[in-house]
């Protein structure tokens, strides 16, 4: 099984839960229609990892996410997730409408930083990702449409959160394809204050 770290120590999600089309401008820049309720998708265990891999055959395309570990339904820590995308893959099965698990939920598709305790409430949380030194994305609780709290609800109405869940709350515009050799930096602030930052290096 696979872990994460939080505040330094081990723990095992037993799943992650992803939200889609959470960012008007990045439903714009994939030409998708705005939902009238939170898309909902998982990755499992096996597809959490710590670093960034190209693939042999596959373009891989980033998003970059503000992800919590969840608790009883509440957020106990925040972290940097990537949800890795197989881009021309996905278009192909939304063509067939067909599920997402072959562009999403194959191994190593979910990549966290470490994740930390914070302060405050949610919508104080930010994120910036940088690539080669280069601001790309830049997420915040204002820009989403379904806040992690609504996401949560919607989530119970179907499916429970074990401990140590992760929920992914979305990516905003900028994504694009992964590089080998490219340089990830990807930072969470707490009212504007840096919490975490966390560098990767495309394998």
């Amino acid at each position: 099984m696979q872990s994460v770290l939080l505040n330094g120590k081990p723990i095992t999600p037993s799943k992650v839960v992803c939200i889609g089309r959470n960012y008007v401008e990045h439903i714009a820049e994939l030409n998708n229609e705005v939902p009238t309720e939170p898309v909902i998708f998982v990755k499992p265990n096996s597809a959490i990892a710590a670093d960034i891999k190209t693939h042999a055959v596959d373009a891989i395309h980033y998003e970059a996410e503000i992800s919590f570990i969840v608790e009883n339904n509440q957020f106990i820590g925040v972290g940097i997730g990537l949800d890795l995308t197989k881009r021309e893959v996905q278009s192909v099965l939304k063509s067939k409408s067909l599920p997402w698990e072959r562009s999403k939920a194959f191994d190593a598709s979910a990549v966290f930083s470490e994740f930390v305790s914070f302060e405050h409430q949610v919508d104080s949380l930010s994120l910036v990702l940088s690539i080669n030194d280069q601001v790309i994305q830049q997420a915040n609780y204002e820009l989403m449409i379904y806040k992690p709290l609504q996401i949560v609800q919607a989530v119970n109405e179907f499916m429970s959160f074990e401990t140590n869940d992760i929920l992914m709350t979305g990516t905003p515009k900028g994504v694009g394809k992964v590089n080998q050799g490219d340089k990830f930096t990807g930072q969470i602030f707490d009212q504007g204050k840096l919490l975490l930052t966390q560098t990767w290096t495309v394998l």
